[in-house]
Parts: C-alpha cells; structure tokens; sequence
C-alpha cells in the first residue's frame, strides 16, 4: 500500500530524450524516452510534458522541461542527468563558436565545425603537441590554397570543459599552418548538440 501511495503522489516523469523522427503537414513525429513513434498535434502535450509549438520545414519547436526548443529532421533533445558531462559554449561576434581544449594534455583553441568529418589540425599544431603524424595514412584534403598532404590519426585524448573522450579520429593536414583546429564530428557525434540563441551545449551521449 505504501509503494502504491508513493506512486499516485509521484509527479509524471519528464522526458529524458526526445527525437523528431517525421513531419506531416502541421503535425510532428516524436519519439520519446526510445518509446513508440508518435504524431503530435500543435498544442498538443504528452504525459511526459512535451508541447509541440509548431512546425516549420525540416524542424519543429517543441516546449521540453519548461522551456521551448527546436529540433531538427533526425535530432534529439537529451536531458541533462546526474553525471553526464556537459559544456556550455557561446558564440563570438562572427556567430562561431570558438572554444579553448586540449588535444593529449597539451592546450588547444578548437572552431566547433559541423561540416568537418574528424577533428583537424594543421602540421604545426600537431608537432607542437608531440603527434607522429607522418605514421598515420596518407591522403589529400582540399584546403583554401588546393590540395594538401593529410594524414589520419588517433587522439589518445580530446579534452573541452568537463568532456574528454578517448581514441579520437583526427585529419593533420600540411595545409595553412595558421588555422584553428577543427572540432568535427569524430567528436560532436558522441555529444547531444543544442543550441540556444547565442550558445551551444554539448552533452556527452556515449
């Protein structure tokens, strides 16, 4: 009896993890918590406290924990829970998010770079922080001045704020030796992504 009390007083839990995963017209399809696919209405709120707001092409806004978020085709909203390792980040004045790291214990400025396959990093960075990069296979990248020798490596460790992960795929390119190191998506497809305004939270998923 006291378990079943406990039950009916317990507020409905709040949705950990939702995804958009289809849109019909005015209508979004969610999945929530890795449950069932399901198509919501605007205005409409589900058990775990999700509104959907509206749509628009390719996205939906949605209110999630009391505050409004927009997904795009195929992304997730990943709550925040004791112990996952997150990090803040705010754009500069070009829009860009421009944060301070590091690459094996040594300090590094990383450009966060959706559009970049690996993490990037010019030759000079990489003797700078004591890679043997000439070790790795070679290839070619396109750079700003043609094409450059590039070599693929693996990062022992990739550092920013509280996240680190470990045997991170990287690109040293021979490029422009004045470039910021790219943070790509080696690194941002382990992270739950959200941006807000003029910042960008990154939660560590796996």
């Amino acid at each position: 009896m006291a378990v079943l009390a406990l039950a009916l007083l317990a507020p409905p839990g709040l949705a950990a993890e939702v995804a958009l995963v289809g849109l019909v017209g005015t209508r979004a399809i969610v999945v929530i918590d890795g449950g069932q696919p399901r198509t919501l209405a605007p205005g409409q709120k589900t058990a775990e406290g999700v509104v959907l707001l509206g749509t628009e092409k390719n996205a939906a806004s949605f209110e999630i924990d009391g505050r409004r978020r927009t997904l795009r085709m195929g992304s997730a909203y990943l709550a925040p829970g004791p112990g996952r390792q997150s990090v803040v980040l705010k754009a500069d004045a070009r829009g860009h998010f421009v944060t301070a790291g590091s690459i094996n214990g040594g300090s590094v400025r990383f450009l966060v770079d959706t559009g970049a396959t690996f993490v990037s990093l010019t030759a000079v960075e990489a003797k700078r922080l004591g890679i043997d990069y000439l070790r790795g296979a070679r290839g070619q990248v396109q750079t700003a001045n043609g094409l450059a020798a590039a070599y693929r490596v693996k990062l022992d460790t990739v550092k920013i704020g509280d996240i680190e992960l470990n045997n991170v795929d990287a690109v040293v390119s021979e490029g422009d030796a004045m470039g910021l190191t790219l943070l790509g998506m080696s690194f941002l497809n382990r992270m739950e992504m959200r941006r807000d305004s003029q910042s960008m939270t990154l939660t560590r998923r796996y």
